[in-house]
């Protein structure tokens, strides 16, 4: 018998409302901030707690674009939020889905050196994403591909984080299970449709939440292919902003020339082929 204590509840409920307050605060003074003007900002310290009246203006350049109190031309988020969503959904699926297919290659076929392959899959987790920049856009742009979603996904649509995890959850699975199949005369795909997908779902739902921020917040490696027109991702937009609080000059967020000027590969986007 459980003996409920109703001092430790409401103890319990407290610390975790705190928390809640804890992390949600900058949330919230974020979007208060959103809602007031730069000058309102700088004046108002320490900023106030009380949402501006500046709302709808502010929300409605930032996502359709157009000219702010300062003078400066924003360029609509909408578009580079929608490229980031897909490219974002594009590559957490095709993770989940390569990773789940070379798993149950490795863990239940019997073939030469499937230990090496394995390992030499493993051990791509020790290269960064800053080496991996300068071939992957060499790759690309040999292939046509600057400027289009397959450009943005397929180069990072691989994950060796996740083959490890689901080869490790495949090596639980019985071998009951396998031989159970056999007997009723099930395939492999058959017994990896009909077996192994029912019990990786939990699995695949944690790395789904956790590959789709990654995706989007993936920036490093995208920027590189996206050019100047078309497949920009909200990154661009994000240093577009940084230069306008800095005050470089009448640059607008939205000017595709200073930020290829600021572009690392700036010139290799601009001689490469784009679609769009």
């Amino acid at each position: 018998m459980v003996e409920r204590r109703g001092g430790l509840t409401v103890l319990s409920h407290l610390v975790l409302v705190l928390g809640v307050i804890i992390v949600a605060f900058p949330v919230y003074i974020a979007f208060v901030a959103s809602t007031q003007t730069s000058a309102q900002i700088a004046q108002s310290s320490p900023i106030s707690l009380i949402p501006g009246d500046h709302f709808l203006e502010t929300y409605r350049v930032a996502l359709f674009g157009g000219d702010t109190a300062a003078g400066s031309r924003i360029a609509p988020a909408w578009p580079m939020m929608w490229v980031s969503l897909v490219s974002a959904l594009v590559i957490a699926i095709g993770k989940i889905s390569i990773s789940l297919l070379s798993a149950f290659a490795i863990v239940y076929f019997r073939f030469p050196f499937r230990s090496v392959i394995f390992w030499m899959i493993f051990v791509t987790l020790m290269l960064p994403v800053e080496v991996r920049i300068g071939p992957t856009y060499e790759v690309v742009s040999n292939l046509g591909m600057l400027n289009t979603y397959a450009g943005l996904t397929i180069p990072l649509i691989a994950s060796a984080t996740a083959t490890f995890l689901f080869r490790q959850f495949f090596l639980t699975v019985p071998d009951e299970l396998v031989e159970a199949a056999r007997m009723d005369g099930a395939g492999p795909m058959r017994f990896f449709w009909d077996v192994l997908l029912p019990l990786s779902r939990t699995s695949i739902a944690a790395l789904f939440v956790i590959q789709l921020p990654l995706a989007a917040a993936g920036h490093h490696q995208r920027r590189h292919v996206s050019g100047r027109h078309g497949h920009q991702t909200v990154d661009f937009r994000r240093r577009g902003l940084h230069r306008v609080e800095r005050g470089d000059g009448q640059r607008a967020a939205g000017d595709d020339s200073a930020g290829d000027r600021r572009h690392p590969d700036a010139e290799m986007v601009r001689q490469g082929p784009g679609r769009f």
